[in-house]
């Protein structure tokens, strides 16, 4: 007598499940080539991070009055540096305050910019400063260096974004650049050459 199997008939994976794996396994492939041509341009494009930095600044004129007002105007040039050779950057939502002991002066703001591979652009701005009522301690401060030191110290503090591209269809690589320093501005209009530069986050 023949002997019956006992197990059941082999049941077979669904045509779809084949199709949708098989999909799956086309878009992990792209995602990893993907993955390895970027970082190889990164590596042999190995992009720097621009700079935006004050170039150079100037007092141009003080108006201080007996009742403790103080109005300025002054000459401020920003740099924008890209050192990548092989890649624009561009710089936009430019945004930077100029005070005075802590009193905001004006807003440096610029629109979005270009900067091309391997080459700087500046950026220049002439601040004048609505009449300003200082403070008791702002006062002395302020005559002290009029009277003695012969400088004003004031700060610039702020933001701009940067992107720019690794190679030309291999996507872009985005960083927010800050400015927070302080600059020592003689009284008598001499041009100086702070050391006020970004840093990258």
């Amino acid at each position: 007598m023949p002997h019956r199997s006992m197990l059941g008939p082999q049941s077979r994976t669904n045509p779809l499940i084949w199709c949708f794996a098989f999909i799956c396994a086309i878009l992990a492939a792209i995602i990893i080539i993907a993955g390895i041509i970027v970082f190889v341009g990164y590596l042999v494009i190995r992009p720097k991070i621009p700079l935006l930095y004050v170039h150079s600044a100037r007092l141009d004129k003080i108006a201080y009055s007996q009742a403790g007002v103080l109005a300025v105007r002054l000459t401020i040039i920003m740099r924008a540096e890209n050192h990548n050779v092989k890649a624009h950057v561009s710089f936009y939502e430019t945004k930077l305050t100029l005070g005075y002991h802590g009193l905001s002066i004006a807003q440096l703001v610029a629109g979005p910019f270009d900067v091309r591979k391997n080459t700087s652009r500046e950026l220049n701005y002439v601040v004048e400063s609505s009449p300003i009522p200082l403070e008791p301690q702002e006062q002395l401060l302020t005559e002290e260096s009029l009277a003695k030191t012969k400088v004003m110290w004031f700060f610039l503090k702020g933001n701009s974004r940067t992107r720019w591209r690794v190679g030309s269809r291999l996507g872009s690589v985005k960083f927010w650049v800050h400015v927070n320093c302080h600059i020592e501005l003689p009284i008598d209009s001499t041009i100086v050459y702070p050391r006020c530069s970004t840093r990258s986050h």
